[in-house]
């Protein structure tokens, strides 16, 4: 019997997915596992595959379309079948809902030269500037056709003019970014609490764990690890820095999830390390060196960006001293950290010279005041004095 295609819900209270692209055309055989269309929600573009066999028929939706989830919008159909009418009851046993996130690497196609592969971002490229792959010889590993390869050719060849030029095109996650990023600063009531802290022990801690990290793992440990350990045990105990605002008012989350925001090819991604309050030092660092590979390798899985309480943007590797952070709803707050440098404070009214860095915290004012904010930071500057204890 025909498969219904639909529009599927990726994400928790996820009302409509807007069609990015069809990636098989009408009429064209689709086998099980075939990636169908890709769908762009409001954290990730997303591939769904198809878990049923049949020719693809009755396609309603075009690109670009913002469709309603659970909405019919193709029929897989075997030899002899119609697609049925659009009243027509549907199974909901046969509706496609695998999904997986896009690849980083493109296969080989016959515009390719041998078996190379190409990335997206390469491949994107070389058609805005009418340049034809199966003249790029590829410099990555086995020949892959990097972004540098295209960027080379970039200006020797004339594009064609039926290709659309660089300011068309706008990057999804670039795009999504921006949206978000908007309506947070638009209609969450932010306020700001800045402070200076003493890094000393933080780097210390750093030190003398780094080894055994290391050794259980093979991963190295890292000042945001480190963070992230410190921020999830204070957030037990500040549980309101931990809610959300879920629209009418204030849900406290059980779980601790801290999402890290990771920059990515044309954009920034926030993703989560789940229960970041009950896992080790060494799991901090696996798991965050693990979501870290798979963001800039554009393989995050749709759980990889969902349920996180609370992030933590660092900047300090690019030498950033103080920045604000902007909330990301439905999440309470976002803590900003800059770079750990040394600078002249007073140590019991003595000028010495120390580590120190800036933490500025950005929060919902929906969700909590200027006196839990403080006490949140009090507590925190306080871990950072004494890390390995308030780790223990």
């Amino acid at each position: 019997m025909p498969i219904s295609v639909v529009m599927p819900a990726l994400e928790m209270g996820q009302e409509t997915g807007k069609l990015v692209s069809w990636r098989k055309k009408e009429g064209e055989k689709v086998a099980k596992g075939d990636i169908l269309f890709e769908v762009e929600t409001d954290k990730a573009v997303l591939e769904v595959e198809a878990l049923g066999q049949g020719a693809l028929a009755g396609v309603t939706a075009k690109e670009g379309d913002v469709i309603v989830v659970g909405k019919t919008i193709a029929w897989l159909i075997g030899p002899g079948e119609t697609p049925p009418k659009e009243n027509s009851t549907v199974n909901p046993a046969v509706e496609i809902k695998a999904v997986r996130p896009p690849q980083i690497i493109a296969p080989a196609s016959e515009n390719v030269p041998g078996n190379a592969r190409i990335s997206p971002k390469a491949r994107r490229l070389a058609k805005e500037h009418g340049i034809d792959l199966a003249n790029v010889r590829g410099t990555g590993a086995e020949g892959e056709i990097l972004t540098s390869d295209i960027q080379a050719l970039i200006g020797k060849v004339a594009p064609t003019a039926t290709q659309p030029t660089p300011s068309t095109q706008q990057n999804a996650v670039s795009r999504i970014m921006a949206e978000r990023t908007t309506q947070a600063w638009t209609t969450v009531p932010h306020f700001f609490l800045v402070r200076e802290v003493d890094a000393s022990a933080l780097v210390k801690a750093r030190e003398s764990l780094r080894v055994s990290v290391e050794e259980k793992n093979g991963v190295k440990l890292t000042h945001t690890d480190l963070l992230v350990a410190l921020v999830s045990r204070a957030l037990r105990k500040h549980p309101r820095m931990n809610a959300s605002w879920a629209g009418d008012g204030v849900r406290e989350n059980t779980d601790v999830n801290v999402a890290l925001a990771i920059a990515v090819e044309g954009g920034v991604v926030a993703a989560i390390i789940p229960n970041s309050d009950q896992k080790d030092l060494a799991a901090i660092a696996a798991h965050r060196a693990e979501i870290a590979d798979r963001a800039r390798a554009g393989k995050l899985r749709p759980a990889d960006i969902s349920g996180g309480t609370f992030t933590i943007s660092n900047l300090g590797m690019y030498r950033v001293d103080a920045f604000i952070a902007i909330i990301t709803p439905p999440q309470a707050a976002i803590l900003a950290v800059g770079a750990i440098a040394d600078r002249v404070i007073a140590i019991n009214g003595k000028p010495e010279v120390r580590p120190t860095m800036t933490l500025t915290l950005s929060s919902d004012h929906r969700v909590v005041d200027g006196a839990q904010a403080a006490a949140f930071l009090q507590d925190l500057a306080a871990a950072l004095a004494a890390p390995e204890t308030s780790i223990s």
